[in-house]
């Protein structure tokens, strides 16, 4: 088992851990250039809301979309919509990756901005 195998295994038992509470949960995904999250409605079939480092408003600010400042403006970007949705309560998918560095910057940021985990 390689590490993306590991990691996509650890995500699916997050998921379905996810869909049995039934609730709307903040998918983050990340790579080395950018960080992406999305808020996804109980069902899974419909994304409520997202942000990324790719958005023209957050190149403008951010020299690079890989680092934990990006997270963190990704972070408060994707609280914002989510609160403009009428979203408060998020169950946090990190798509198995390890809650260290960008992850935990950007759930730290949609806390402060609003969002209950």
């Amino acid at each position: 088992m390689d590490k993306k195998q590991a990691r996509l295994r650890r995500a699916r038992k997050t998921r379905a851990r996810i869909a049995e509470l039934k609730m709307v949960r903040l998918s983050v995904h990340r790579t080395n250039s950018h960080i992406y999250a999305q808020i996804i409605d109980e069902t899974g079939s419909k994304v409520l809301a997202s942000a990324s480092s790719l958005e023209t408003e957050v190149r403008a600010e951010l020299a690079n979309g890989g680092n934990v400042a990006a997270a963190a403006l990704i972070g408060k970007r994707i609280a914002e919509k989510a609160k403009a949705a009428g979203i408060v309560n998020v169950a946090f998918d990190r798509s198995g990756f390890k809650y260290h560095g960008r992850m935990k910057a950007l759930a730290d940021a949609a806390r402060e901005h609003g969002l209950v985990f």
